[in-house]
């Protein structure tokens, strides 16, 4: 593999690092980038590369395992959070109930978004109809916060953010930008919202990875796996050095910055492959 296309790899990483928290689609950025650039389908083949940019996110998951380590250990009983009651306690079977509809539909659906919707046409889509659901949540949760703490959430409020999540399916959708929106329609803060978002993301990327992987193990060649190594040792870094930053970010700007965000990116995608 020649150096250009393992600079590939590191460019993809970058994209999905610090894309992957913010509610703009990492997927569809990293589609978008490499529709539209990189071309690593004629490299890797069409399995390969989409698996690529599956498999990618698990170094965003690890620094989200990084720098929340403390409330992921607490989930299984290895660490006390401070102020945690039994009676107050965000726990494992929130996470479990969260991503059981994500988990069902997309084992029930991964060949027909693998073959129909990894394409920049339903980015953009994807991110249109994204941003306008991201503005209403934001002028819905004005009026109805009342969580701001994990802790705080119930079981039920879990279940349905973990339904709305199922939009996130769609790529350029935004897995961040549906559970941050349908959680702050909820009634949870904006940094709750994306604190159990990042918690959710760990078993579905694990497992959505897991599958892909399986699934695409024939395309896989001896030759990808620098390629492989690399993109996910860029999304980690990166991942990092955004996940922070986010966290402060979204409890200040609240959505619709990303909503703007989303609706300028899909028009100049309209302007370059269509007019």
């Amino acid at each position: 593999m020649e150096f250009f296309d393992l600079m590939k790899a590191i460019i993809l990483g970058f994209v999905e690092g610090m894309t992957e928290f913010a509610p703009v689609s990492s997927t569809g950025h990293m589609i978008i980038v490499d529709d539209l650039w990189l071309n690593t389908k004629e490299f890797l083949g069409a399995g390969s590369a989409n698996t690529f940019k599956i498999v990618i996110q698990l170094g965003s998951i690890l620094a989200v395992v990084f720098v929340m380590w403390k409330r992921i250990l607490s989930l299984v009983g290895l660490y006390k959070i401070e102020g945690q009651t039994s009676s107050r306690k965000f726990n494992l079977g929130h996470v479990l109930v969260g991503i059981i509809p994500a988990g069902v539909f997309g084992v029930l659906f991964e060949d027909f978004i693998d073959e129909n919707l990894f394409s920049t046409n339903t980015v953009i889509i994807g991110l249109i109809i994204g941003a306008f659901w991201m503005i209403i949540a934001d002028r819905v949760g004005q009026r109805k916060t009342t969580i701001k703490s994990l802790d705080d959430i119930s079981y039920g409020k879990a279940f349905k953010i973990g339904l709305i999540q199922c939009l996130s399916l769609w790529p350029g959708f935004s897995r961040s930008g549906a559970t941050i929106s349908g959680g702050v329609m909820l009634g949870l803060d904006h940094k709750t919202a994306a604190d159990f978002t990042f918690i959710m993301a760990v078993p579905i990327m694990a497992g959505a990875s897991t599958l892909s992987l399986i699934k695409n193990w024939s395309d896989l060649e001896p030759s990808h796996t620098g390629f492989y190594i690399l993109g996910f040792i860029s999304a980690f870094v990166f991942a990092l050095i955004a996940i922070k930053f986010f966290l402060r970010l979204i409890s200040k700007v609240k959505l619709v910055p990303f909503a703007i965000y989303r609706i300028v990116l899909a028009v100049a995608l309209i302007v370059v492959l269509y007019l």
